[in-house]
């Protein structure tokens, strides 16, 4: 049965077991607990080892004497029993603890020294001829080390020794060996909770840390002190406050960025609006001093309110495809990228009746979403487009990529005819509401390259930009093909 399983009664959860209720106990208590119980069971594994090796070592040297001084006194002549009671050495039996007996094959046994050793059938056994092992034997609750050899024809000399001397010393041994242990695990558990203060300081660190991150909103990075996994661990958090830090400052340059993007064409919207308002009132009432609008200026004013309208809806949208974060979820496809600009041509050509768009399409397999490289090519030929005089040539080239390119990419390069860009700003146009000063009087949110620069980012390509070699901007768009 698990101890981690729970149970409910009258629709009640139990109370949590096993390791759920260690989970619930700080993580410094929780240390110093698993520390102790480990060398708790450690010490408990290590006594009990030391106690059963001392028990079989003194039973085995208890035995080997044993049998060293029955086969010392059976080694004279044992025709009889008085005759070995003479010749039994008192170096052979030296001690007031033994008692001695001649056991006969019939199951007589005579005593010799002391009083009658335990006398069981293995000391008949022995006495038939069959050899046994050293046993443990009781007299009157004693209990006793029986030997037993063989010692003529169909007799056995029977050695015992009183076990008591041994037994108390074991006794004394498991008692250091309990009373070392307990101080072990004392110690233990000092130990435990010194490594887990140590040891945990540096967690306690990150926790206020990332409490006053969630309290105060301060992304400053935590200081890291030394190397091991707790310093991995501060060092990502502080990647993580970093690029946290980065997302949030990001945000906030948009938010600024297009309100005073959108200042421009509300305030103009606002004015036209109110303008025409103010002339369909007057009318109306028929004042004198109420604005006229002929229908020339009426239409005119009616175009620019739809132009600035279309401008809005078109920098809203590109603020929120920007504002996003994490890309869309999209469902990437294999497709034809010649496809997919030659789409984006067929939107473009109405849009700039002015130029002339050169296209060289070389077919290109990749994996991508449609619509949002659509997007990217129709930004690139608006912005060529919009940089290139009347009458004026757009080419639009794809091809298979080479140098600078890594090999197994599919470029796309879009050439305009027009004043070209400085050099030191060819890596600003990519940039969010970047214009160059040229830039600021022509129609445009500053916005269409930079939804350029994402979409090759999400492909996991780039973009950059160049001088044409018939002067102009050159802008050069690449992703992996497939």
């Amino acid at each position: 049965m698990s101890t981690t399983a729970t149970s409910t009664r009258g629709g009640e959860p139990a109370a949590p077991t096993g390791w759920h209720v260690l989970l619930e106990v700080p993580l410094r208590r929780r240390v110093a607990v698993l520390v102790s119980v480990g060398a708790g069971l450690l010490v408990a594994l290590i006594s009990v080892a030391v106690f059963f090796t001392a028990y079989r070592a003194l039973y085995d040297q208890l035995d080997q004497s044993l049998v060293e001084r029955a086969t010392a006194a059976s080694s004279s002549d044992l025709a009889d029993p008085d005759l070995l009671l003479k010749t039994v050495s008192s170096d052979a039996l030296a001690a007031g603890d033994f008692r001695v007996a001649i056991v006969t094959a019939n199951g007589r046994a005579l005593a010799i020294q002391g009083e009658q050793p335990p006398v069981g059938d293995p000391e008949i056994e022995v006495a038939k001829g069959t050899p046994e092992p050293p046993r443990t034997g009781f007299v009157n609750g004693t209990p006793y080390r029986v030997v037993a050899v063989q010692a003529g024809a169909g007799r056995a000399l029977v050695l015992a020794q009183e076990l008591d001397p041994t037994r108390r010393t074991l006794s004394r041994l498991a008692i250091v060996l309990v009373v070392v242990g307990g101080l072990g695990v004392v110690l233990a558990a000092a130990v435990g909770v010194a490594i887990a203060r140590a040891g945990l300081r540096p967690v306690e660190r990150l926790i206020s840390a990332t409490e006053r991150v969630a309290r105060t909103g301060d992304l400053q990075p935590i200081t890291v002190t030394g190397g091991d996994e707790i310093a991995r661990l501060t060092r990502s958090f502080n990647a993580m406050l970093a690029a946290l830090a980065s997302s949030i400052e990001r945000q906030r340059r948009l938010v600024a960025d297009a309100g005073h993007e959108l200042r421009t064409p509300l305030t103009s919207l606002r004015t036209n609006l109110e303008l025409l308002v103010a002339a369909e009132e007057g009318v109306a009432s028929g004042r004198s001093d109420a604005p006229r609008l002929s229908d020339e200026d009426r239409a005119e004013l009616t175009a620019d309110l739809r132009a600035q309208i279309d401008e809005l809806a078109t920098l809203v949208g590109d603020v929120v495809e920007l504002a996003r974060d994490d890309p869309p979820e999209v469902a990437a496809e294999h497709l034809d990228l010649s496809e997919v600009v030659e789409r984006a041509l067929d939107r473009a050509r109405p849009r700039a009746p002015r130029v002339h768009f050169e296209v060289e399409l070389t077919p290109c397999e990749v994996i991508g979403d449609a619509s949002a490289l659509e997007r990217a090519v129709l930004n690139l030929l608006d912005n060529a487009a919009k940089w290139s005089p009347p009458d004026a040539t757009v080419r639009v080239v794809l091809r298979e990529g080479v140098a600078p390119e890594r090999p197994g990419t599919a470029v796309l390069e879009v050439a305009d005819s027009g004043p070209g860009i400085a050099p030191e700003e060819r890596e600003l146009v990519f940039d969010r509401f970047f214009r160059s000063a040229d830039a600021r009087t022509m129609p445009g949110s500053g916005l269409g390259l930079s939804i350029v620069a994402r979409t090759a980012t999400r492909h996991h390509g780039g973009v950059s930009a160049h001088e044409a070699p018939g002067g102009g901007a050159l802008l050069r768009f690449w992703i992996p093909r497939a």
